[in-house]
Parts: C-alpha cells; sequence; structure tokens
C-alpha cells in the first residue's frame, strides 16, 4: 500500500516574514496561482512540470525553484506520480529590505527577479536543502534569516521579471478596484463595466494580459487574503466572509485547488518543537 502524502506548514516567531511548506509524497495537482511572497524551493522526490511564463520546465530530485512575487505558474507532477517538495515563503517587504542593505542601496527596493527560476547545480542543491529546513530554535531561525538574505542578495536582480504581466491602461480601472481590497465580492460584470466593456470583451483582454481569466485572477486574490487572514489567527468563517467567498465551503474549495490542502489544516502555527 502507498505511502499516505502529507503536508505540513511551519512557522517560528523568531522569523514572521516566513513560512515553510513540505509536502511528502503528493500527487495533487495545482491550479495556476500566484503568491504575494518570494518563494524558493527544493524537489526532494520525483519529478515535476514547472509552468511559468518562460516554462514549462521539468524539474526532478535536486532541483531547485525561485518564483517572484505575482507571478502566474503551477507545479503538477509528472505522469501522475508522487513527488516531495519544500517550499519557502518570504515577504516581499522584508526581502526587499535585506536586499538594499545587503547591496548599500540608497534608494528602497520595490522589485527583483531571478536570472533563471529553476537551477540544477550540487551546490545550490545543498544551499537551499539547508534553508528549507524547519528552525528548531530561535538560534537556529537567527542563523537561516542571516544564510538566507546573504544568498538571495547575490542572486536577485533589480526590477521586475521581464515575463511578469504588464497592465494595460484599458485595465486600470477594474484592476485598482480588485487591489483596492474593499469588496472583495466585485464581479467580473462589475469590473467589466468599470472599464467601459462588455462582459465577454473585458474577459479577452484581461486574460490576454493577464494569463489569467478574470474570474480566475479574483478567485486567486481572494485565495491569497484568505491565507494571509488565517496566517494571522483570523476564524475560517471570518476568513471567507471578508474574502467576499459565498461560504466556507466556497472559500474550502477554492483554497484546496490552489495549496492542496484545506484552510484548516493550513491555519494551525506549527514550529518544529510543536
Amino acid at each position: 500500500m502507498p505511502l499516505p502524502s502529507t503536508h505540513h506548514v511551519y512557522r517560528h516567531p523568531a522569523t514572521p516574514w516566513a513560512e515553510l511548506r513540505v509536502s511528502v509524497r503528493s500527487s495533487s495537482c495545482y491550479r495556476k496561482h500566484t503568491h504575494a511572497e518570494y518563494s524558493i524551493g527544493i524537489v526532494d522526490e520525483g519529478e515535476a512540470v514547472f509552468h511559468h511564463p518562460s516554462g514549462p520546465q521539468k524539474v526532478q530530485a535536486g532541483s531547485v525553484v525561485l518564483i517572484e512575487p505575482n507571478i502566474i505558474h503551477a507545479c503538477n507532477p509528472s505522469q501522475q506520480q508522487v513527488w516531495s517538495y519544500r517550499m519557502l515563503f518570504v515577504e516581499a517587504n522584508w526581502l526587499h529590505a535585506q536586499v538594499a542593505t545587503q547591496q548599500n542601496r540608497v534608494e528602497p527596493v520595490t522589485a527583483l527577479h531571478f536570472a533563471s527560476r529553476t537551477l540544477h547545480d550540487p551546490a545550490t542543491s545543498r544551499w537551499v536543502d539547508q534553508l528549507c529546513q524547519p528552525s528548531v530554535t530561535e538560534a537556529d531561525a537567527v542563523q537561516q534569516t542571516q544564510q538566507l538574505a546573504q544568498w538571495l542578495a547575490s542572486i536577485l536582480q533589480p526590477g521586475a521579471a521581464s515575463d511578469q504581466p504588464q497592465f494595460p491602461v484599458s485595465l486600470e480601472p477594474a484592476l485598482q478596484r480588485v487591489h483596492g481590497g474593499l469588496d472583495m465580492s466585485v464581479t467580473v460584470g462589475e469590473l467589466a463595466r468599470h472599464c467601459g466593456m462588455s462582459p465577454s470583451q473585458f474577459t479577452r483582454r484581461f486574460k490576454g494580459a493577464m494569463g489569467l481569466a478574470p474570474a480566475q485572477y479574483l478567485q486567486n486574490l481572494r485565495v491569497n487574503g484568505a491565507r494571509r487572514l488565517i496566517a494571522g489567527g483570523a476564524l475560517l468563517a471570518e476568513a471567507a466572509h471578508a474574502m467576499g467567498f459565498a461560504d466556507q465551503a466556497h472559500m474550502q474549495r477554492a483554497f484546496k485547488q490552489r495549496h492542496a490542502m484545506t484552510p484548516g489544516g493550513y491555519a494551525p502555527r506549527r514550529t518544529a518543537s510543536g
């Protein structure tokens, strides 16, 4: 009998800007989605296909995956096989400040990108393997913080990625509405009217520019918002209501499609020491 898959999220109070996900023997497939954080991952077992704007690319045991915020992506196991991986999510504002310090920059850093989203050399794999370990003690967390900041400052480049979606002027009213976060129950029809377009015209232009249909884009924003609230201690029902989901079950379906775990499974604050 095959071993069951497991997904765990680890956090440490000394590093509130970071979150480590560990997935073991997973066969789950993910819908295309984005994260607000920088993502640094390593494949521990199996193979997967990494879909991103300049992909797709095959990754396997030892491969390192690097993803900037707001890059549409999905990473799914090859041919319905299982795979294991670890992914470290790093808050963008924290990382920007660290890179500015490491590189002695006078101007604030607002965007960074990786020269490549996949790396396959053994030295990098060993380095990322160390960084993607759960912190047991505060001393571990402090050491990992220093190592992470130094390494990322050495490989990240200034500015947004060249394949980062560009917001056309014609879509700005809709994007301002959804990113304002004041009304996450807004509909695609309402966004189309904001842009002076029919729903079908708006959907075509939006998907062509952003890589996701507007309904998928909205759902992704809602899930990311719920994830942020839940990590901060919000009740599941509160997060669902705040992000405009019809109910908690609706949020759970959308969350699981993008994270392969339920909001309840994501919610507990876990550390390596329990």
